[in-house]
């Protein structure tokens, strides 16, 4: 008796709460996935532009995808139905995107003098050894510690982390700014005697201040490498 072997699925589709989710399968050649992905979605149970709009998450697994890779698959999968692509998942990155997020996470370290006119613009977080004057700004797409008197203007998560915090010995800027969130700082705010930290408050949805102490309570995610530590 011959028994047929099954053929292997490489294009899963679930349902979830939040649309559907493809799972493709990095075990076999790309144009043979795209294959099957074609046939699977020329099925008049997924050719129904006239229903709701579906969101689709797809992910592609251990499978790196150029540009044109993605178009391509947004152009199969959103092709005559009502499927909406809210993101395309990989689990390898291009070495553009390791440098990128290594960029994110770096510490820049400068001992200089922001004067007014200046700005300072920096990828990460920025460790500023020196003031700020009246009329300068620095900016980073990261955390801001400035390691004397912030007069200025400070932004940070200016590409839109509004996780970043600003802590400056003396806190007394013209302005702070947190990812699109503005704060106008007052003369009854200026406390020179004491470190502070701004950060956006997810209660409030704006931005606070605290004192520097205080910070590691609101933003736990601080304290990292602690395994470098030498007891």
């Amino acid at each position: 008796m011959n028994v047929m072997a099954q053929k292997k699925q490489h294009v899963t589709i679930k349902g979830t709460k939040d649309g559907l989710m493809f799972l493709l399968d990095d075990h076999c050649g790309y144009s043979q996935l795209i294959a099957e992905l074609t046939e699977k979605l020329s099925s008049k149970h997924y050719q129904n532009k006239d229903g709701p709009e579906v969101n689709v998450n797809v992910h592609v697994g251990n499978r790196y995808l150029t540009n044109a890779d993605k178009e391509e698959l947004r152009e199969i999968i959103t092709k005559d139905s009502h499927f909406s692509i809210e993101k395309i998942e990989s689990n390898v990155l291009s070495i553009e995107e390791a440098e990128q997020i290594r960029k994110q996470s770096e510490m820049i370290t400068l001992t200089k003098v922001i004067r007014s006119g200046q700005v300072l613009k920096v990828t990460g977080d920025l460790l500023l050894v020196g003031d700020v004057n009246p009329g300068g700004m620095v900016m980073a797409t990261g955390n801001i510690y400035i390691m004397g008197a912030l007069k200025g203007i400070a932004h940070a998560g200016f590409e839109g982390n509004d996780e970043a915090v600003i802590s400056a010995s003396q806190m007394s800027p013209s302005q702070l700014r947190i990812a699109n969130q503005i704060y106008h700082f007052e003369k009854e705010d200026d406390k020179d005697s004491e470190m502070e930290a701004a950060f956006i408050d997810r209660e409030l949805a704006e931005i606070v201040l605290e004192k520097v102490q205080r910070l590691i309570r609101f933003r736990p995610n601080l304290q990292r490498n602690e395994h470098q530590i030498i007891e």
